[in-house]
């Protein structure tokens, strides 16, 4: 195992309750599905996007896109918990 995912597992932890992927980050817990606001956030970050709160009712691309304007507190709380996370644990795409 990596010296990074060993540091990653000790900071937070990831976990599946009934088929639903959560991510504990900074003493919150945060549903982790693909298009939903957490991974839109960490996925911004990823590609090295500016934050721009947003998610998809299903899979990414393949549903209708949920803006800023249409969320609540707490999903625009999970996307900069996304993006925050990605910023300090993930890594960047590299063009």
């Amino acid at each position: 195992m990596s010296g990074l995912l060993e540091e990653i597992i000790k900071k937070c932890h990831a976990f599946v309750i009934q088929d639903i992927k959560m991510i504990e980050y900074k003493d919150m817990l945060y549903d982790d599905r693909h298009g939903g606001p957490f991974d839109r956030g960490s996925a911004d970050s990823w590609y090295g996007r500016p934050r721009d709160p947003h998610y998809f009712v299903g899979d990414t691309y393949n549903s209708d896109l949920v803006g800023i304007r249409q969320m609540t507190n707490a999903e625009i709380d999970a996307y900069h918990a996304g993006y925050d996370f990605n910023e300090e644990y993930g890594d960047k795409k590299v063009w």
